[in-house]
């Protein structure tokens, strides 16, 4: 069942449903698939009934809490009329570091590590829901900015999906599936900045457009 709450951003959650979402995050850390609505109720010091009526079921509650997750990585809007190399690489550098910082955190952990678990059975669908409302959503918020760099002419492709792949690939390169695997690897906000501002500048190697650079003035 779709979630009750369509979640793009925190100005769409109250204050109380961000603290329903918090404890279905450190419940998830803590308790893995065993999460329940009972211990989520518990937890949050709500009851089940607000919990049906906010997010539908558990699978709602799920989806709600990975488009939470995956809200935290923002796409900063462009300007299309003025857009330029600086800006465009910009709004891509900051999607990485966001990216990065989600992807590395325990709870992103934790929430992948079940999911994949599961991947594949028909009564337990995290899988889908984490497919559906974390890679794939945000694919579809960035493609539209990666559109926007080939219409002003900064970039060069013929496939945004295969675009927006291979930048996918430059971002996460093997961190994502090292800490599903248990290395302890914490990289600081100093080196998530790097690895996104280089992530950024091998996108923009591989796809930006010849005559982009003439018409950012760089």
């Amino acid at each position: 069942m779709q979630s009750a709450l369509e979640i793009s951003g925190d100005e769409e959650l109250t204050e109380r449903q961000k603290d329903v979402l918090n404890a279905v995050l450190r419940l998830l850390v803590e308790e893995g698939d065993r999460l329940t609505m009972t211990a989520v109720a518990r937890r949050a010091s709500c009851s089940k009934e607000t919990l049906y009526k906010w997010f539908g079921d558990r699978d709602g509650l799920l989806t709600a809490m990975v488009q939470w997750q995956a809200s935290k990585v923002r796409v900063a809007q462009v300007d299309r009329s003025r857009l330029d190399k600086s800006s465009l690489s910009a709004s891509l550098e900051r999607y990485a570091s966001d990216w990065l910082h989600v992807i590395s955190s325990d709870t992103s952990i934790a929430l992948n590590r079940v999911a994949i678990a599961h991947a594949g059975e028909e009564k337990r669908n995290l899988g889908a829901i984490v497919l559906e409302n974390g890679r794939l959503a945000m694919g579809r918020r960035l493609k539209p900015v990666l559109l926007a760099g080939r219409d002003a002419g900064l970039l060069e492709f013929d496939d945004a999906e295969q675009a927006f792949r291979t930048f996918f690939g430059l971002v996460a390169r093997d961190v994502q599936i090292r800490l599903l695997l248990g290395d302890r690897l914490k990289p600081t906000d100093a080196e998530i900045g790097q690895d996104a501002a280089d992530a950024t500048r091998q996108f923009l190697a591989l796809y930006g457009a010849r005559n982009g650079a003439a018409k950012s003035g760089l």
